[in-house]
């Protein structure tokens, strides 16, 4: 679940709120939780409505734009394995290059992707967490890679 809350979020700080709002959450749901099928999709839809949540309430904000270098958390450097002395600097320059391409997606866009091809969510079940209809996902998960394409190929060879 923290690994989903850092890749909607971006930021350590982010992500660490986001998981701690939905263990907030969760524990009020405790007797709700225990009788659920398959907590896991609940818990991921709770998860994503807090994000929602949490950019309609920063979009009404004042907006002060900051350099990333600028910004509070680890962003890669703190995933496992990155002080490795073994880590491929050729692949975590990769790394970076696609989390930089998925955060210059729109939020729906970024969250399809992450849902569908970083999770391993069926349509069915982004369907369950999002409410949106199959065919809207088919057609945001289609457009979304088309833009991140789009967005490595302008950056230099990617792929």
């Amino acid at each position: 679940m923290y690994r989903l809350a850092w890749r909607l979020a971006g930021q350590k700080a982010e992500a660490e709120d986001l998981f701690q709002e939905l263990l907030i959450k969760a524990y009020g749901k405790l007797d709700d939780l225990v009788k659920i099928e398959e907590p896991g999709s609940w818990l991921c839809r709770v998860m994503y409505n807090l994000f929602i949540d949490e950019r309609r309430r920063f979009a009404r904000r004042r907006m002060h734009t900051v350099e990333e270098g600028e910004l509070a958390g680890d962003g890669l450097a703190g995933l496992p394995g990155s002080d490795d002395p073994l880590w491929n600097t050729e692949r975590r320059e990769r790394m970076e290059k696609l989390d930089a391409a998925l955060f210059r997606l729109s939020d729906e866009h970024r969250v399809i992707v992450l849902l569908h091809d970083t999770e391993g969510y069926k349509l069915s079940e982004i369907h369950e967490l999002t409410g949106w209809p199959i065919g809207t996902i088919k057609s945001r998960l289609h457009r979304a890679r088309a833009r991140l394409r789009e967005i490595l190929n302008a950056d230099g060879t990617f792929f």
